[in-house]
C-alpha cells in the first residue's frame, strides 16, 4: 500500500509538471490574453464566468474585480450626469441619446469597473472614466467623430478582423471607438455585428456605453493604478503623450481633477503622461 501511494504520488507530480510545460498554461500566466479574451483570477485566457467573472485581472471582465461594495449608480448621480451633459451646446446630439440610466444599464455587464481597491479608488476610476468621456465626446455632445468618415480607420492586414466594404469604423460612442479591430473585438464581446454594423455604436445608447466599457476594461482598468496619466497614455498615448499635445493632456486632467473634487476624494499622482 505504502508503495502504492508513492506511485500516485508520483504520477501526480509528474502531470503537474507536464501541465506546466504547456503552452497554453504559460500564455496563461503571463496575462497576454487577446483582446477579447479575460485574464482569468488564476491566470488563463479564456470566455465565460470562469475567466470574465469575480477575479478576473484583465480583458472585458464582467466580475467584480474587488468586490469592496461600491455603488458605481450611488457616485453616478443624476446630478453629476447632467452637470456634464448641460455644459455642452444646446443642439448637439448627444443630449438626446446619452443617458444615465443607459449608463447603468451598461455598467451591469461590466460590474468590475469601479468596485477595486478601496472606496477613493472607486472614486478616482470612474472620475476618470468620465473625465475621458467628457473630453472625448465634448460633454456628452457628440455621438460621432467630427470628419471621421474622411479618415481611414482600416488596419488592412488585420485578418482577425477584415475590414468590410463600405463600412467605416472612426470614432463613435462615449469613448469614440476606432479602427476595425477595436469594433470587431468589441462586437464579439457585447454581441454585435461590430465589423458589418459599426454604427450600432452611434444609433444603439447602450451598445454606445458598453463599448466604451469594453474598452475601458480591456485597455485602461489595468493602469489605473499608476495614475490618470497612464490612462491617458493607455487611451491616446501615441497623439498626446510625451510633449506631443500638452494642450489635450492638461484639458483631460482638468476633467479629473474636477469630477475628483467632486467625489471628495484626491486626484493621486502621476496626473500627465
Amino acid at each position: 500500500m505504502a508503495s502504492l501511494g508513492k506511485k500516485n504520488l508520483l504520477a501526480i507530480i509528474l502531470a503537474g509538471i507536464l501541465v506546466s510545460l504547456l503552452p497554453e498554461f504559460i500564455s496563461g500566466q503571463n496575462c497576454g490574453c487577446a483582446p477579447d479574451l479575460c485574464c482569468s483570477q488564476y491566470g488563463y485566457c479564456g470566455t465565460g464566468d470562469e475567466y470574465c467573472g469575480n477575479g478576473c485581472r484583465e480583458g472585458p471582465c464582467s466580475g467584480s474585480s474587488g468586490g469592496n461594495g461600491a455603488s458605481v449608480a450611488d457616485i453616478v448621480t443624476q446630478t453629476f450626469f447632467d452637470g456634464i451633459m448641460n455644459q455642452g451646446n444646446g443642439d448637439c446630439p448627444g443630449k438626446s441619446f446619452y443617458t444615465r440610466a443607459a449608463f447603468n444599464d451598461a455598467v451591469g455587464s461590466y460590474t468590475g469597473f469601479g468596485t477595486t481597491g478601496t472606496s477613493d479608488d472607486s472614486k478616482r476610476e470612474i472620475a476618470a472614466f468620465f473625465a475621458h468621456v467628457t473630453h472625448e465626446t465634448g460633454f456628452l455632445c457628440k455621438i460621432e467623430e467630427e470628419g471621421g468618415a474622411t479618415k481611414d480607420y482600416c488596419q488592412k492586414d488585420n485578418t482577425q478582423y477584415p475590414c468590410v466594404p463600405g463600412k467605416a469604423y472612426y470614432g463613435r460612442g462615449p469613448i469614440q471607438l476606432s479602427w476595425n479591430y477595436n469594433y470587431g473585438a468589441a462586437g464579439n464581446s457585447i454581441r454585435f455585428d461590430g465589423l458589418n454594423a459599426p454604427e450600432t455604436v452611434a444609433t444603439d445608447v447602450t451598445v454606445s456605453f458598453k463599448s466604451a466599457l469594453w474598452f475601458w476594461m480591456t485597455n485602461v482598468h489595468s493602469v489605473i493604478g499608476q495614475g490618470f496619466g497612464a490612462t491617458i497614455r493607455a487611451i491616446n498615448g501615441d497623439i498626446e503623450c510625451d510633449g506631443k499635445r500638452l494642450d489635450l493632456v492638461n484639458a483631460r486632467v482638468g476633467y479629473y481633477t474636477n469630477y475628483c473634487n467632486q467625489f471628495g476624494v484626491s486626484p493621486g499622482d502621476n496626473l500627465t503622461c
